[in-house]
């Protein structure tokens, strides 16, 4: 069998038989594709654990990213099981694939007189300001993703027990505390400026825009974006740097993984563990500035 026919044939098996995504098999087909035009498109059996080491290097050369090398490897990797599982052709390459690791980067996050000067920007005088205002101190006090945010139902906030109920990837379900900052402004919101922004009985979600409408994930990154030059913030500013805020405060100020993993939703640990990294880097950082031979 010919290299360009039985890629043919794994893009047809992981949608039709798999069930995966077009932009999964997509993004197969880009990464094989690479394979393809590398080697040409030569029989099965002559391909050599050397064709796959100057893959590598080839990779290397052209100076693709680290994950984008790692990505190409892991679609050859299941390329060669499907082959040896499903057209019973085991490669003379299929146990000996290596997977490069993935380059970890760590997240951005604000200090905390940057994330102050972020949650005072609102003007809590107006309508629109005191929904942000709400808006950002939830944020900020318990680390949802924003796409939780946007989907945040009123009967899911319990003011008087200052938590929030929210559901995450998976459809799973959690509990956040937040504190006595958020439950002031959400209270104000809720009772005095949702229900003026309301437009239609039986809209549930919290954060509504001007309109009326559920707030998009596009607006609060607009929102967040205004008040971040509003503050003379000069970082890149985007939704989530406030999780990896939550989650970089929390954790210097000794909060332990295992319930730092509870809070942000994390199904491994592994995941909640970057942060720990981050840590490290910073104070490092601090190390540096402060020590006498820093």
């Amino acid at each position: 069998m010919k290299l360009s026919d039985a890629i043919g044939s794994f893009l047809a098996y992981v949608l039709e038989e798999r069930g995966l995504s077009l932009n999964t098999a997509e993004a197969y087909r880009r990464d094989l594709e690479k394979f393809l035009e590398f080697r040409g498109d030569v029989e099965l059996s002559v391909i050599t654990l050397e064709d796959i080491d100057a893959f590598a290097e080839f990779l290397s050369h052209q100076k693709y990213s680290q994950n984008t090398r790692s990505r190409t490897f892991s679609a050859l990797k299941s390329f060669c099981t499907f082959l040896e599982i499903e057209e019973k052709i085991k490669l003379a390459i299929s146990s000996d694939i290596q997977i490069p690791k993935k380059e970890v980067k760590l997240p951005e996050f604000l200090t905390i007189e940057e994330v102050t000067k972020l949650l005072e920007s609102p003007d809590t005088s107006t309508p629109k300001g005191l929904r942000d205002k709400a808006m950002l101190e939830l944020l900020y006090a318990t680390g949802v993703r924003v796409s939780e945010l946007t989907n945040l139902k009123v009967q899911n906030v319990m003011l008087d027990e200052k938590i929030v109920r929210v559901v995450g990837k998976g459809n799973k379900e959690r509990i956040i505390p937040f504190n006595d900052f958020t439950e002031k402004y959400l209270t104000i919101y809720l009772y005095e400026v949702r229900p003026k922004l309301l437009k239609e009985r039986g809209e549930d979600r919290v954060f509504l825009n001007l309109k009326g409408k559920p707030i998009s994930r596009v607006s609060v990154w607009k929102i967040l974006q205004e008040y971040a030059i509003k503050a003379g913030i000069n970082k890149k500013i985007y939704p989530h740097i406030l999780r990896h805020t939550f989650a970089t405060h929390m954790l210097k100020n000794g909060c332990d993984l295992r319930t730092l993993q509870i809070f942000l939703g994390h199904s491994s640990l592994m995941t909640t563990q970057i942060y720990t990294h981050l840590d490290k880097d910073y104070l490092k950082k601090v190390h540096k500035t402060y020590h006498p031979r820093g």
